[in-house]
């Protein structure tokens, strides 16, 4: 009897278990419950910290404006595939992704748009060029690019400052040390490093012969140049001064031309103000003051003897010009009458 009892009480437990199983299992494979809402959503920004333009706040914000925001909503309302193609219309955003888990979460996965450059040319444009040589329009998001500035239309910019900028922003140490780029009308290549007061021209960038090697091409360029700058850098300036040239050319491969701050400066040295003693030899005064070791005196006493000066030798060269032209005179009027005196002889 005892027996039939523990028999009886396994094969119930038996039972409840498959029981439980069963609606365990049944639980899990049935979508969610309609009418549960969304109580988080989850966004997460690829490459959020390599300095692009989008971030979290940003894909909330848009969400709410749209009115695709899903908090408090049931999530068989919730419109992931409208959720997605609203986020891909987006200048900045690359891709994304959206999708419902139980529990009432609801996950956005957004790849975006790595700006590498931005352009400002003289002609009045103002974009960012991608990654991916693609044209960003100007956001009111900031970011640490390098700025092109100069001769630059959109064909250049992506054929030639974008693989530029590339070569430069994946070298962290050329990346910290330039933040300008400006292009000449000859289409030379002038560089403004962040330290000093210089600017430094790299020449012309390789022209395209095969647009498949030519960002390789421009990279072993840039990789060339600026190996040189840094060896300028460490051995040159860092000796003479950071700020004793205002021009450094790296163009060519056997020297570098640099330009001083001082060199006009020094081509022009006032000259101190000699007395007039005859008018052929009037120097000019003094514009910017006294040389060294004289004396300086006040501008109006200055300018008074200057002009005094100027009168007499003006004085003396009217009366000696007047004297000339009395002697002249006379000179023909002798003439005059020698020639009226040989007329008569010879009548």
């Amino acid at each position: 009897m005892k027996t039939s009892w523990s028999k009886r009480l396994f094969v119930a437990s038996d039972i409840l278990i498959a029981i439980y199983l069963l609606l365990a299992f049944v639980s899990f494979d049935k979508k969610g419950d309609p009418k549960a809402l969304c109580s988080k959503v989850n966004i997460d920004i690829a490459d959020n910290a390599a300095g692009g333009f989008l971030d979290a706040k940003v894909i909330k914000e848009r969400l709410q404006k749209t009115g695709f925001y899903p908090i408090g909503r049931q999530l068989k309302d919730v419109d992931t595939r409208g959720i997605e193609e609203m986020l891909r219309r987006s200048p900045f955003v690359k891709t994304a992704e959206c999708y419902k888990t139980e529990g009432g979460y609801v996950y956005i996965s957004v790849t975006q748009r790595m700006p590498v450059i931005r352009i400002k040319a003289d002609n009045g444009d103002d974009y960012y060029v991608d990654d991916h040589d693609c044209i960003m329009p100007r956001s009111s998001y900031t970011s640490d690019l390098i700025i092109a500035t100069g001769y630059i239309n959109r064909w250049y910019a992506i054929n030639y400052i974008s693989p530029l900028g590339k070569a430069i922003m994946q070298n962290d140490v050329w990346k910290n040390l330039i933040e300008q780029i400006n292009i000449t009308p000859n289409l030379g290549v002038e560089l403004v490093p962040r330290i000093g007061d210089h600017i430094v021209y790299i020449g012309q960038l390789p022209e395209i012969t095969d647009k498949s090697k030519h960002d390789k091409d421009i990279a072993q360029f840039v990789d060339k140049k600026m190996t040189r700058l840094e060896k300028f850098y460490k051995y040159g300036l860092s000796q003479v001064g950071w700020n004793k040239y205002s021009y450094v050319n790296i163009e060519f491969d056997n020297q570098i031309i640099c330009k001083r701050k001082d060199q006009h400066a020094n081509a022009y040295k006032p000259q101190p103000v000699q007395p007039v003693n005859t008018p052929d030899t009037t120097p000019a005064p003094a514009e910017d003051g006294p040389s060294e070791g004289e004396t300086s005196t006040p501008a109006t006493e200055n300018r008074t003897g200057t002009e005094s000066k100027k009168t007499e030798a003006n004085k003396k060269g009217v009366t000696e010009m007047k004297k000339t032209d009395n002697a002249k005179k006379g000179a023909n009027e002798s003439k005059k009458t020698e020639n009226t005196n040989k007329k008569k002889s010879s009548n």
